[in-house]
Protein backbone atom coordinates (compact mmCIF):
# COMPACT_ATOMS: atom_id res chain seq x y z
CA UNK A 1 0.00 0.00 0.00
CA UNK A 2 1.28 3.62 -1.05
CA UNK A 3 2.90 4.89 2.12
CA UNK A 4 0.66 8.76 3.62
CA UNK A 5 3.67 10.95 2.78
CA UNK A 6 4.10 9.43 -0.66
CA UNK A 7 0.39 9.88 -1.03
CA UNK A 8 1.07 13.63 0.11
CA UNK A 9 4.11 14.56 -2.39
CA UNK A 10 1.91 12.78 -5.05
CA UNK A 11 -1.41 14.88 -4.52
CA UNK A 12 -0.25 17.97 -3.14
CA UNK A 13 0.27 19.69 -6.70
CA UNK A 14 -3.61 18.52 -6.78
CA UNK A 15 -4.47 20.53 -3.63
CA UNK A 16 -4.07 17.65 -1.17
CA UNK A 17 -3.72 18.92 2.20
CA UNK A 18 -4.13 18.01 6.11
CA UNK A 19 -7.56 18.57 6.20
CA UNK A 20 -8.09 16.22 3.26
CA UNK A 21 -6.26 13.79 4.56
CA UNK A 22 -8.50 14.06 7.97
CA UNK A 23 -11.63 13.51 6.34
CA UNK A 24 -10.37 10.54 4.32
CA UNK A 25 -9.17 8.44 7.43
CA UNK A 26 -12.32 6.15 7.57
CA UNK A 27 -11.80 5.15 3.92
CA UNK A 28 -7.64 4.89 4.55
CA UNK A 29 -8.51 2.13 7.77
CA UNK A 30 -11.11 0.27 4.77
CA UNK A 31 -7.56 0.13 2.42
CA UNK A 32 -8.75 2.70 -0.18
CA UNK A 33 -6.70 4.99 -2.18
CA UNK A 34 -7.61 8.64 -2.14
CA UNK A 35 -7.74 10.54 -5.33
CA UNK A 36 -8.71 13.82 -7.52
CA UNK A 37 -11.24 13.45 -10.48
CA UNK A 38 -9.56 14.58 -13.17
CA UNK A 39 -12.46 13.79 -15.64
CA UNK A 40 -15.63 12.43 -16.22
CA UNK A 41 -17.30 10.98 -19.10
CA UNK A 42 -20.13 8.23 -19.47
CA UNK A 43 -20.46 6.98 -15.74
CA UNK A 44 -16.41 6.45 -15.36
CA UNK A 45 -13.88 8.82 -14.41
CA UNK A 46 -9.98 9.32 -14.14
CA UNK A 47 -8.64 9.44 -11.22
CA UNK A 48 -5.11 11.54 -10.27
CA UNK A 49 -3.76 8.91 -7.15
CA UNK A 50 -0.54 8.13 -5.49
CA UNK A 51 -0.06 5.44 -8.28
CA UNK A 52 -0.90 7.66 -11.82
CA UNK A 53 -3.92 7.73 -13.38
CA UNK A 54 -6.27 5.31 -12.56
CA UNK A 55 -9.70 4.80 -14.60
CA UNK A 56 -12.55 4.21 -12.04
CA UNK A 57 -16.64 3.54 -12.71
CA UNK A 58 -18.84 5.67 -10.33
CA UNK A 59 -21.94 3.45 -10.12
CA UNK A 60 -21.17 3.24 -6.39
CA UNK A 61 -21.86 6.46 -6.55
CA UNK A 62 -25.90 7.84 -6.52
CA UNK A 63 -25.98 7.73 -10.25
CA UNK A 64 -29.41 9.55 -10.66
CA UNK A 65 -29.32 12.75 -8.82
CA UNK A 66 -27.23 15.17 -10.60
CA UNK A 67 -26.37 17.23 -7.63
CA UNK A 68 -24.83 13.56 -5.78
CA UNK A 69 -22.84 12.26 -8.67
CA UNK A 70 -19.26 12.40 -9.34
CA UNK A 71 -17.75 15.42 -10.76
CA UNK A 72 -14.82 17.20 -12.09
CA UNK A 73 -12.69 18.46 -8.75
CA UNK A 74 -13.77 15.44 -6.61
CA UNK A 75 -11.93 14.30 -3.68
CA UNK A 76 -12.80 10.31 -3.96
CA UNK A 77 -12.03 6.86 -2.27
CA UNK A 78 -11.02 4.23 -4.83
CA UNK A 79 -10.91 0.42 -4.95
CA UNK A 80 -6.91 -0.28 -4.60
CA UNK A 81 -7.06 -2.83 -7.01
CA UNK A 82 -9.26 -4.73 -9.46
CA UNK A 83 -10.94 -4.39 -12.65
CA UNK A 84 -12.70 -2.97 -13.11
CA UNK A 85 -12.16 -0.24 -10.50
CA UNK A 86 -14.63 1.72 -8.37
CA UNK A 87 -15.22 5.06 -6.89
CA UNK A 88 -16.85 3.89 -3.50
CA UNK A 89 -17.54 7.45 -2.20
CA UNK A 90 -16.78 11.21 -2.32
CA UNK A 91 -15.15 13.40 0.95
CA UNK A 92 -17.46 16.49 1.23
CA UNK A 93 -17.59 19.50 -1.03
CA UNK A 94 -15.95 22.90 -0.06
CA UNK A 95 -17.26 24.78 -2.67
CA UNK A 96 -19.45 23.67 -5.47
CA UNK A 97 -20.25 25.80 -8.70
CA UNK A 98 -24.33 24.49 -9.71
CA UNK A 99 -26.49 25.86 -12.36
CA UNK A 100 -30.15 24.82 -13.01
CA UNK A 101 -30.67 21.79 -15.27
CA UNK A 102 -32.23 22.32 -19.11
CA UNK A 103 -34.81 19.87 -17.76
CA UNK A 104 -38.04 20.85 -16.27
CA UNK A 105 -37.73 19.10 -13.16
CA UNK A 106 -35.86 22.00 -11.62
CA UNK A 107 -32.95 19.88 -10.34
CA UNK A 108 -29.24 21.42 -9.69
CA UNK A 109 -26.35 20.36 -11.78
CA UNK A 110 -22.79 20.22 -10.50
CA UNK A 111 -19.99 21.25 -12.79
CA UNK A 112 -17.30 21.25 -10.68
CA UNK A 113 -16.02 20.68 -6.77
CA UNK A 114 -13.62 22.10 -4.54
CA UNK A 115 -12.84 25.46 -6.64
CA UNK A 116 -10.94 28.32 -5.07
CA UNK A 117 -11.54 30.80 -7.92
CA UNK A 118 -14.14 30.95 -10.59
CA UNK A 119 -12.53 32.61 -14.18
CA UNK A 120 -15.59 33.95 -16.07
CA UNK A 121 -14.03 34.02 -19.37
CA UNK A 122 -15.44 36.92 -21.48
CA UNK A 123 -14.30 37.85 -24.84
CA UNK A 124 -13.71 41.19 -26.53
CA UNK A 125 -14.00 39.57 -30.11
CA UNK A 126 -17.76 40.64 -29.87
CA UNK A 127 -20.04 43.46 -27.67
CA UNK A 128 -20.44 42.76 -23.99
CA UNK A 129 -23.01 41.26 -22.59
CA UNK A 130 -22.74 42.23 -19.53
CA UNK A 131 -26.01 40.76 -18.17
CA UNK A 132 -24.51 37.59 -19.33
CA UNK A 133 -21.80 38.23 -16.73
CA UNK A 134 -23.53 39.35 -14.00
CA UNK A 135 -25.22 36.16 -14.33
CA UNK A 136 -21.96 34.39 -14.34
CA UNK A 137 -20.90 36.23 -10.97
CA UNK A 138 -24.14 35.09 -9.21
CA UNK A 139 -23.17 31.35 -9.78
CA UNK A 140 -20.01 32.17 -8.72
CA UNK A 141 -20.14 33.56 -6.01
CA UNK A 142 -22.95 30.95 -4.54
CA UNK A 143 -20.45 28.55 -5.02
CA UNK A 144 -18.41 29.82 -2.26
CA UNK A 145 -15.34 30.20 -4.95
CA UNK A 146 -13.96 33.51 -5.72
CA UNK A 147 -14.71 34.98 -8.82
CA UNK A 148 -12.65 36.33 -11.45
CA UNK A 149 -13.51 38.06 -14.96
CA UNK A 150 -10.89 38.00 -17.97
CA UNK A 151 -11.47 39.78 -21.15
CA UNK A 152 -9.98 37.69 -23.73
CA UNK A 153 -8.47 38.34 -27.12
CA UNK A 154 -7.75 41.55 -25.37
CA UNK A 155 -5.40 41.87 -28.89
CA UNK A 156 -8.22 42.69 -30.85
CA UNK A 157 -8.50 46.03 -28.89
CA UNK A 158 -5.05 47.41 -29.81
CA UNK A 159 -6.35 50.75 -28.39
CA UNK A 160 -5.13 51.04 -24.87
CA UNK A 161 -7.93 54.23 -24.34
CA UNK A 162 -10.79 51.98 -25.50
CA UNK A 163 -9.58 48.69 -23.35
CA UNK A 164 -9.46 50.44 -20.51
CA UNK A 165 -13.26 51.89 -21.01
CA UNK A 166 -14.52 48.07 -21.51
CA UNK A 167 -12.53 46.85 -18.05
CA UNK A 168 -14.54 50.19 -16.21
CA UNK A 169 -17.75 49.00 -18.13
CA UNK A 170 -16.97 45.17 -16.42
CA UNK A 171 -15.68 46.54 -13.28
CA UNK A 172 -19.30 48.45 -12.64
CA UNK A 173 -21.20 45.07 -12.90
CA UNK A 174 -18.78 43.60 -10.88
CA UNK A 175 -18.51 44.79 -7.50
CA UNK A 176 -16.10 42.93 -5.28
CA UNK A 177 -14.59 41.29 -8.24
CA UNK A 178 -10.94 41.73 -10.11
CA UNK A 179 -11.47 42.58 -13.90
CA UNK A 180 -8.38 41.21 -15.81
CA UNK A 181 -7.35 42.17 -19.73
CA UNK A 182 -5.65 39.20 -21.56
CA UNK A 183 -4.43 37.81 -24.86
CA UNK A 184 -3.48 35.12 -24.69
CA UNK A 185 -1.94 35.07 -28.62
CA UNK A 186 0.64 37.85 -27.39
CA UNK A 187 1.07 36.95 -23.75
CA UNK A 188 -1.05 40.20 -22.61
CA UNK A 189 -1.77 39.88 -18.92
CA UNK A 190 -0.34 36.31 -18.87
CA UNK A 191 1.45 36.77 -15.84
CA UNK A 192 -0.83 38.40 -13.38
CA UNK A 193 -3.22 35.77 -13.95
CA UNK A 194 -0.83 32.95 -13.91
CA UNK A 195 -0.20 34.93 -10.10
CA UNK A 196 -3.52 34.88 -8.99
CA UNK A 197 -4.40 31.40 -10.16
CA UNK A 198 -0.86 29.69 -8.58
CA UNK A 199 -2.89 28.35 -5.93
CA UNK A 200 -5.97 26.62 -5.66
CA UNK A 201 -8.16 24.99 -8.07
CA UNK A 202 -9.57 27.60 -10.47
CA UNK A 203 -12.62 26.46 -12.79
CA UNK A 204 -12.65 28.23 -16.19
CA UNK A 205 -16.05 29.22 -17.19
CA UNK A 206 -17.86 30.90 -20.57
CA UNK A 207 -19.42 30.79 -23.58
CA UNK A 208 -17.99 28.33 -26.73
CA UNK A 209 -15.86 31.41 -28.79
CA UNK A 210 -14.29 32.92 -25.51
CA UNK A 211 -10.99 31.54 -26.23
CA UNK A 212 -11.20 29.24 -22.85
CA UNK A 213 -9.58 26.07 -24.73
CA UNK A 214 -6.34 29.00 -25.80
CA UNK A 215 -6.03 30.67 -22.46
CA UNK A 216 -6.03 26.98 -20.78
CA UNK A 217 -3.12 25.97 -23.33
CA UNK A 218 -1.06 29.52 -22.69
CA UNK A 219 -1.36 28.58 -19.06
CA UNK A 220 -0.27 25.03 -18.65
CA UNK A 221 2.49 25.76 -21.00
CA UNK A 222 1.56 23.08 -23.87
CA UNK A 223 -1.51 22.54 -26.32
CA UNK A 224 -3.31 20.49 -23.52
CA UNK A 225 -6.91 21.35 -25.31
CA UNK A 226 -7.54 20.79 -28.96
CA UNK A 227 -8.61 24.77 -29.92
CA UNK A 228 -11.26 25.72 -32.81
CA UNK A 229 -11.66 29.38 -34.41
CA UNK A 230 -14.42 30.98 -33.81
CA UNK A 231 -16.84 32.33 -36.58
CA UNK A 232 -15.95 35.97 -37.91
CA UNK A 233 -19.26 36.99 -38.03
CA UNK A 234 -20.18 36.72 -34.48
CA UNK A 235 -16.95 35.80 -32.42
CA UNK A 236 -19.30 32.08 -31.39
CA UNK A 237 -16.78 28.82 -31.67
CA UNK A 238 -18.06 25.22 -31.40
CA UNK A 239 -17.78 23.25 -28.54
CA UNK A 240 -13.70 22.72 -28.04
CA UNK A 241 -13.79 21.33 -24.60
CA UNK A 242 -16.59 18.18 -24.41
CA UNK A 243 -15.86 17.27 -20.82
CA UNK A 244 -14.73 18.83 -17.60
CA UNK A 245 -10.84 18.48 -17.32
CA UNK A 246 -8.28 19.48 -14.09
CA UNK A 247 -5.21 20.44 -15.40
CA UNK A 248 -2.01 21.06 -13.25
CA UNK A 249 -0.16 24.40 -13.89
CA UNK A 250 3.61 24.12 -13.65
CA UNK A 251 3.02 27.30 -11.67
CA UNK A 252 1.48 25.81 -9.02
CA UNK A 253 -2.66 25.33 -8.85
CA UNK A 254 -4.88 23.32 -10.99
CA UNK A 255 -7.21 24.54 -13.19
CA UNK A 256 -10.54 22.98 -14.51
CA UNK A 257 -11.66 23.36 -18.00
CA UNK A 258 -15.14 23.61 -18.93
CA UNK A 259 -17.17 22.91 -22.20
CA UNK A 260 -18.83 26.22 -23.26
CA UNK A 261 -21.86 26.91 -21.49
CA UNK A 262 -25.33 28.37 -23.37
CA UNK A 263 -27.45 28.07 -20.84
CA UNK A 264 -26.81 29.40 -17.09
CA UNK A 265 -29.41 29.38 -15.30
CA UNK A 266 -29.59 30.26 -11.78
CA UNK A 267 -29.69 27.51 -9.01
CA UNK A 268 -30.76 28.78 -5.36
CA UNK A 269 -28.57 31.44 -6.19
CA UNK A 270 -30.21 34.41 -3.86
CA UNK A 271 -26.90 35.02 -2.38
CA UNK A 272 -24.82 35.08 -5.11
CA UNK A 273 -27.71 37.87 -6.76
CA UNK A 274 -27.16 40.16 -3.80
CA UNK A 275 -23.37 40.18 -4.38
CA UNK A 276 -23.26 40.89 -7.48
CA UNK A 277 -25.68 43.64 -6.97
CA UNK A 278 -24.60 44.66 -3.61
CA UNK A 279 -25.11 48.32 -4.21
CA UNK A 280 -28.60 47.53 -4.92
CA UNK A 281 -28.92 45.38 -1.64
CA UNK A 282 -27.34 48.21 -0.06
CA UNK A 283 -29.88 50.86 -1.32
CA UNK A 284 -32.68 48.86 -0.78
CA UNK A 285 -31.89 49.00 3.18
CA UNK A 286 -32.72 52.45 2.63
CA UNK A 287 -36.20 52.39 1.17
CA UNK A 288 -39.78 53.08 3.06
CA UNK A 289 -40.69 49.91 3.40
CA UNK A 290 -38.88 46.98 3.82
CA UNK A 291 -40.61 44.59 1.01
CA UNK A 292 -40.21 47.47 -1.02
CA UNK A 293 -39.97 45.99 -4.98
CA UNK A 294 -38.34 48.62 -5.99
CA UNK A 295 -41.12 49.18 -9.15
CA UNK A 296 -43.28 52.13 -7.72
CA UNK A 297 -43.57 52.20 -4.39
CA UNK A 298 -43.60 55.91 -2.74
CA UNK A 299 -39.73 56.59 -0.82
CA UNK A 300 -37.74 53.64 -3.23
CA UNK A 301 -33.96 54.41 -2.75
CA UNK A 302 -33.73 52.30 -5.53
CA UNK A 303 -35.71 54.18 -7.82
CA UNK A 304 -34.20 57.59 -6.62
CA UNK A 305 -30.44 56.02 -7.57
CA UNK A 306 -31.94 55.36 -11.03
CA UNK A 307 -33.14 59.20 -11.74
CA UNK A 308 -30.37 60.30 -10.13
CA UNK A 309 -27.91 58.78 -12.44
CA UNK A 310 -26.03 57.04 -9.48
CA UNK A 311 -27.53 53.71 -10.43
CA UNK A 312 -28.26 52.61 -14.20
CA UNK A 313 -31.28 52.04 -15.30
CA UNK A 314 -29.53 48.44 -16.48
CA UNK A 315 -28.33 47.28 -13.42
CA UNK A 316 -31.44 47.42 -11.94
CA UNK A 317 -33.81 45.59 -15.20
CA UNK A 318 -30.80 42.97 -14.36
CA UNK A 319 -30.97 42.60 -11.05
CA UNK A 320 -35.05 42.25 -11.02
CA UNK A 321 -34.99 39.20 -13.66
CA UNK A 322 -32.01 37.38 -12.07
CA UNK A 323 -34.09 37.70 -8.97
CA UNK A 324 -37.44 36.22 -10.88
CA UNK A 325 -35.81 33.79 -12.49
CA UNK A 326 -34.24 33.02 -9.27
CA UNK A 327 -37.24 33.31 -7.32
CA UNK A 328 -38.82 30.89 -9.41
CA UNK A 329 -36.39 28.22 -9.57
CA UNK A 330 -36.58 27.86 -5.29
CA UNK A 331 -40.65 28.22 -5.73
CA UNK A 332 -40.71 24.93 -7.91
CA UNK A 333 -39.31 23.05 -4.93
CA UNK A 334 -40.12 24.90 -2.17
CA UNK A 335 -43.79 25.04 -0.58
CA UNK A 336 -43.44 28.03 1.30
CA UNK A 337 -41.74 30.24 -1.40
CA UNK A 338 -44.20 29.03 -4.03
CA UNK A 339 -46.89 30.28 -1.73
CA UNK A 340 -45.07 33.19 -0.95
CA UNK A 341 -44.71 34.02 -4.84
CA UNK A 342 -48.38 33.29 -5.52
CA UNK A 343 -49.21 36.05 -2.55
CA UNK A 344 -47.15 38.73 -4.51
CA UNK A 345 -48.60 37.95 -7.96
CA UNK A 346 -51.98 38.11 -6.71
CA UNK A 347 -50.65 41.53 -4.94
CA UNK A 348 -49.35 42.75 -8.46
CA UNK A 349 -52.11 41.89 -10.29
CA UNK A 350 -54.28 43.31 -7.74
CA UNK A 351 -52.67 46.74 -7.84
CA UNK A 352 -52.36 46.58 -12.05
CA UNK A 353 -56.46 46.30 -11.66
CA UNK A 354 -56.73 48.95 -9.08
CA UNK A 355 -54.21 51.10 -11.41
CA UNK A 356 -56.80 50.73 -14.68
CA UNK A 357 -59.68 51.40 -12.97
CA UNK A 358 -58.31 54.80 -11.19
CA UNK A 359 -57.24 55.53 -15.25
CA UNK A 360 -60.60 54.88 -16.04
CA UNK A 361 -62.27 57.18 -13.64
CA UNK A 362 -59.77 59.88 -14.59
CA UNK A 363 -61.07 59.59 -17.98
CA UNK A 364 -65.07 60.20 -17.14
Amino acid sequence: MTSTSAVSTALAPYGWDDAWADQFTPYAAEGLLPGRVVRVDRGQCDVVTADGVIRADTAFVTPHDPMRVVCTGDWVAVDPAGSPRYVRAYLPRRTAFVRSTSSKRSEGQILAANVDHAVVAVSLAVELDLGRVERFLALAWESGAQPLVVLTKADLVPDPATLAHLVQDVETSAPGVPVLSVSARDGEGLDVLTAVLGSGTSVLLGQSGTGKSTLANALTGEDAMTVQAARDVDGKGRHTTTTRNLLALPGGGVLIDTPGLRGVGLYDAETGVGQVFAEIEELAGRCRFHDCAHEAEPGCAVLAAVDSGELPARRLDSYRKLKRENQWIVAKTDARARAELRRDWKRKHAEGRAAVEAKRKGWR
